[in-house]
């Protein structure tokens, strides 16, 4: 086997990749990436509005038919070519690399903005004991507490209780990445993600007993049939899907090539999955028992005290919390719930950028780490704890969630499958070493079903947002913010993909040299090689 000339050249060759010292630790390390705020807040209204119990059909037809799939697919490239995503798609095919830099970027947007609602979550964490909103939580929200201005724009007036949350956010977050994949990572969420579980099982089973519970989760299970006639519900199904298991967004390609070479891919992929999706039924147990005694002592039906996304947890919630027994209570584990389940989140989005220019630089942990989070930091704290923060968090969300991650979804599964016909290969991948096998049903299912279901939201979200501006926001706010955004994306993607790789980078290395000849003598021969090294 033909050795890398820059590696055998007298470069510096770059340390060697971490590894997850097991199986146990990425399977909690990928379950906190996908659980997340939107499976705490967004899943219940989702399910809610799109047919209530009935909506459960077409979820779970979308977790075995796209989200699962794309989650296969994304640890099969993470995993056969040992790299951050820029470098994992380089590999797959030189010319594929802007793909993994798109993915990149749009954690790099999701990262200044996450931060923003962590921080919310832990003063409300302390708010909760207080209960510092008193009559109006949401007036309190909004007026007193962010000091929205009341129309969209840029301003540097700063508030204090936002900044300073922000900060010690970032500061946690910053030295859990500087620490590494085992002793930060891994350690992270080895105590982060049973602390949330523990915090919403006692969340859970305190709103069981709240006077009015069974009205509201009789609200979310009751079926509506009728609904699964309705195009809309099978999009929002396949949407929450994709968006809920992290797919598409680099992440699950990093954390898989810090696997070792022998893991059971398919059967860590279901384990996630499943676990995943458990958690998200979970959290609308909660969530309606708790909206079900709001709509009981207010003397309303559910559907007008149901919400998802910030008007649930900031607004919704600590009116619960004011009116239920042991109210403070059941604050805290909200909030530190949404806590913990932002930070995991948070590393992982993390993790992506900073594996990448660690990979193409040939950086060390350390300086990749600091040379990325701390300008991310900086823009983060300039820009979201101002009285505007609150419009550009909702705009920027809104666009890279839509524009972003769906259209890079969309191309990569089309460049993957029809352009570079890389999926039987990937195929023989997983399979090598799976417990789950996968066969020809898989090809079809990211070749076809993913792409159609993935351009169907796609189009529907480009006339929805082309023929009304976004939130009533102004045109130039949503062009530049929100369109805008979407279209640096790209251009980002391909300018970043131009920089030449460092000949301390990880494009040639040992350890990949030493994986590609274990991989040939299985028979899993990368024909692309010779490709990936001019």
């Amino acid at each position: 086997m033909t050795k890398s000339p820059i590696a055998g050249a007298g470069a510096a060759a770059p340390a060697r990749r971490e590894t997850f010292s097991s199986r146990k630790l990425f399977i909690l390390s990928a379950i906190g990436s996908a659980v997340g705020l939107g499976n705490i807040w967004r899943f219940p209204y989702v399910a809610y509005e799109n047919g209530g119990g009935a909506f459960l059909v077409p979820y779970l037809v979308a977790l075995l038919c796209a989200g699962i799939p794309l989650l296969f697919l994304d640890y099969s490239i993470g995993h056969r070519f040992r790299g951050s995503a820029p470098l994992s798609y380089r590999r797959l095919h030189r010319a594929a690399e802007p793909l993994g830099w798109w993915q990149v970027l749009i954690c790099f947007v999701i990262a200044i903005y996450y931060a923003a609602i962590i921080a919310w979550a832990a003063m409300y964490t302390w708010f909760s004991v207080t209960q510092a909103w008193g009559d109006d939580a949401e007036g309190f929200f909004f007026t007193n507490y962010l000091q929205s201005a009341p129309e969209a724009g840029l301003s540097f007036d700063y508030v204090s209780n936002v900044f300073f949350p922000m900060l010690a956010v970032w500061i946690v977050a910053i030295v859990i990445m500087v620490a590494g994949v085992n002793k930060g990572i891994s350690r992270a969420n080895a105590v982060f993600l049973p602390l949330l579980v523990v915090m919403f099982v006692i969340l859970v089973v305190q709103s069981l007993f709240l006077e009015g519970a069974m009205e509201g989760l009789n609200a979310f299970f009751t079926p509506e049939w009728a609904a699964l006639k309705n195009p809309s519900v099978w999009a929002a199904a396949f949407g929450h899907i994709f968006f809920s298991l992290s797919v598409a967004f680099g992440i699950m390609v990093t954390y898989s090539s810090y696997l070792k070479r022998k893991t059971d891919l398919t059967g860590s992929g279901m384990v996630v999955a499943f676990a995943n999706s458990g958690f998200e039924i979970l959290a609308g147990i909660g969530v309606f028992a708790a909206l079900g005694f709001m709509a009981v002592a207010s003397g309303t039906a559910v559907d007008e005290v149901a919400s998802g996304g910030i008007g649930l947890a900031f607004v919704a919630f600590p009116t619960i919390v004011s009116e239920a027994p042991f109210g403070a209570v059941l604050g805290v584990l909200f909030f530190g719930s949404l806590v913990f389940a932002g930070l995991t989140s948070l590393i992982s989005i993390l993790e992506v950028i900073v594996a990448a220019f660690q990979d193409k630089l040939g950086w060390s942990r350390k300086v990749a780490t600091l040379a990325v989070t701390i300008p991310i930091a900086l823009i983060s704290l300039i820009l979201f704890p101002t009285t505007t923060g609150i419009h550009l968090l909702d705009t920027s969300d809104a666009f890279v969630n839509q524009f972003g991650i769906l259209a890079c979804a969309l191309v990569t599964v089309i460049v993957v499958s029809a352009g570079l016909s890389s999926l039987p290969r990937l195929q023989k991948h997983l399979n090598k070493t799976s417990t789950i096998k996968m066969g020809v049903g898989w090809r079809v299912v990211v070749g076809g079903i993913v792409p159609v279901a993935l351009g169907y939201m796609l189009i529907n979200e480009i006339q929805t947002k082309s023929t009304e501006q976004y939130s009533g926001y102004p045109a130039w706010f949503n062009g530049v913010f929100g369109w805008g955004m979407a279209g640096a994306l790209i251009v980002g993607a391909v300018l970043l993909s131009l920089i030449p790789w460092s000949e301390k980078s990880r494009l040639h290395d040992a350890e990949y040299d030493e994986f590609n000849e274990a991989a040939e003598r299985d028979g899993d021969v990368d024909n692309n090689r010779e490709k990936v090294q001019s």
